[in-house]
């Protein structure tokens, strides 16, 4: 927050009026579920996007990536609103303002400068959190105030959609709008229901980056969403949501075998995702763990989003925890990050295998970080 403000005031002559933040996400449980409307268990995370602004008495916004050396975008509330080439941060920006824009709400020009800490192709949204803060950042004009937190997830969600090209579902926008300190989000994507869900108290969350890069719109999660669909469309409804696995075990072999494949995973991890949220609610990491290690198998084998160094990053981090915790990829897949919930006494040996044991495409580490589930997306006050 301290380096946004200072590159605004050196930027624009003056501190700022507004300070807004919005959470990354970490999905303990529930991949690819969102988008067919199941559900999911995500808890924003203490990694964060900032903006620092002010109004201004026009209707151009001027943007300033702080962590893009500076890099300015500028356009007009009352133009077109035109997706860029490059570079891709600003199609975020530009994507969350021209749905507020379709909304009819009386927005204002504004100057603003954007950085954060969100690891960014790692799989803990930053492009949602980057989202959700400019959502919440003209949240806080009269007139736009009513959004709520799902109101700015859901527009965040559309933009992501229509205007930046990613088919994602919404649970990234929903954690980090409605997060809740020290709770996980049990989030039925259908019905939008949010129930928090408390994270057992001495138990840490590790997120270890596995410096796979990978790249959303250019993967083939529009494939599987795809293949899931279709799916769907072949049982007579409209989402994987409303298949159950006996109807799997009747019907599965009227599918392809690859399409049984991705709606079985998506049928389990509904299942998976709503006895871990049971697991959580009482404590017992044990179970939890076996559950995130059948996610990840599933996630492996049935919906094959995994790659080798993930898996190898699993059984690294699984060896160390052993039954005491859970370990799985999280994210939308083909690389990025692994989820670990851990007892806190086993944070540091955990942190010294990987170091020792693993290394990335280059020959790099793991970065590891150790997270708070966070509070959701608002203005930041003094």
């Amino acid at each position: 927050m301290a380096h946004v403000a200072s590159v605004f005031q050196t930027t624009f002559g003056a501190a700022p009026a507004l300070l807004v933040q919005a959470p990354g996400r970490v999905n303990l449980i529930g991949e690819h579920t969102d988008y067919n409307d199941g559900f999911v268990l995500p808890c924003a995370i203490d990694y964060r996007t900032v903006i620092a602004a002010r109004l201004r008495d026009d209707g151009v916004v001027k943007v300033v990536a702080a962590d893009y050396g500076n890099a300015v975008d500028e356009f007009r509330l009352d133009g077109s609103i035109e997706r860029l080439e490059r570079p891709m941060w600003a199609n975020y920006v530009r994507g969350m303002v021209q749905d507020l824009v379709k909304q009819g709400l009386p927005l204002r020009g504004m100057d603003m400068v954007i950085g954060g800490d969100v690891p960014q192709g790692a799989g803990l949204s930053s492009s949602a959190s980057l989202m959700v803060a400019i959502g919440s950042l003209f949240a806080t004009l009269p007139g736009v105030e009513h959004l709520t937190p799902i109101d700015i997830a859901l527009g965040a969600q559309r933009a992501e959609n229509d205007f930046v090209g990613t088919k994602c579902g919404n649970m990234d926008q929903i954690s980090s709008a409605c997060g809740v300190q020290d709770h996980a989000l049990m989030i039925d994507c259908r019905s939008l229901e949010v129930k928090p869900v408390p994270i057992p108290q001495g138990a840490a969350i590790m997120i270890f980056h596995s410096h796979v890069k990978r790249g959303l719109v250019d993967s083939e999660y529009n494939t599987r969403r795809e293949q899931c669909e279709a799916a769907a469309r072949h049982f007579g409804v409209p989402a994987l949501r409303d298949i159950d696995t006996a109807v799997l075990a009747r019907r599965g072999a009227e599918l392809d075998p690859m399409t049984l494949r991705r709606a079985r995973h998506v049928v389990t991890e509904n299942d998976r995702v709503q006895a871990a949220a049971d697991a959580l609610a009482a404590g017992d990491l044990a179970r939890m763990g076996q559950l995130m290690a059948d996610s990840h198998a599933s996630m492996r084998d049935d919906f094959e989003i995994t790659v080798p160094l993930i898996d190898q990053l699993v059984d690294i981090v699984k060896g160390a925890i052993g039954e005491r915790g859970g370990v799985r990829m999280t994210g939308g897949g083909f690389g990025g990050c692994v989820v670990a919930l851990v007892p806190q006494e086993l944070v540091e040996s955990a942190r010294a295998v990987v170091e020792r044991d693993y290394r990335g495409p280059e020959g790099e580490q793991s970065t590891i970080y150790v997270c708070r589930a966070a509070a959701g997306a608002g203005a930041v006050t003094a």
